[in-house]
């Protein structure tokens, strides 16, 4: 799996589990304490709509601040999905290409900004099922793809404090400990629900 498929397949993750917010769950917390259900999905909407200028060569600063604040609107999913549509086909050629993002911490290959995001819909993905009582299960394959693309990233995102701590509990299969080394506790349930 390449960087390009792997974003496509979380893409598809995260948008399936979008389409099962009920609408008396966009207040509901998530595993992201900073971060109710509508925050995560704004957070995670407003990243792709990033994708598209940044894989065609623009900085930082050329964006500016057109995705801050609230990107969702009064339909949020009409948006996520426009916003996922919009990133899946923005980012094969610039990963073919080699072309190279210009992100805040410096200058990277788009295949490796394409894994980030593709790590981060996978992730923010089990946190709306786990927010929303969704199905929790991670695609097998993808979930194999992004720990080993993460392993390697793992420091780098702690120290940047992108992730949380690890938590220390016992992981036994592939998605708990994919789950772990992004600072999540598997069997997270809302406050009150355990």
């Amino acid at each position: 799996m390449d960087a390009a498929d792997a974003l496509t397949r979380a893409t598809g993750v995260w948008l399936d589990r979008v389409r099962e917010v009920k609408p008396d769950q966009w207040a509901s917390p998530t595993p992201c304490q900073k971060w109710d259900v509508r925050a995560l999905v704004n957070h995670v909407v407003a990243e792709q709509r990033w994708i598209p200028p940044l894989v065609a060569g623009s900085t930082i600063a050329e964006v500016g601040d057109r995705f801050d604040g609230d990107v969702l609107g009064a339909d949020p999913l009409a948006v996520a999905e426009e916003a996922a549509a919009e990133s899946v086909h923005a980012a094969p050629d610039p990963v073919a290409e080699g072309r190279i993002v210009h992100l805040s911490f410096g200058d990277v290959p788009a295949a490796e900004y394409a894994w980030g995001i593709a790590a981060d819909l996978l992730i923010h993905g089990w946190d709306l099922a786990a927010a929303t009582g969704s199905d929790r299960g991670l695609d097998p394959a993808l979930t194999d793809a992004v720990a080993q693309w993460f392993a390697a990233m793992e420091d780098a995102y702690r120290a940047g404090e992108q992730i949380a701590p690890r938590p220390g509990i016992p992981a036994a299969d592939p998605q708990s400990r994919l789950l772990v080394s992004f600072g999540r506790d598997p069997g997270w349930v809302p406050a009150g629900e355990g």
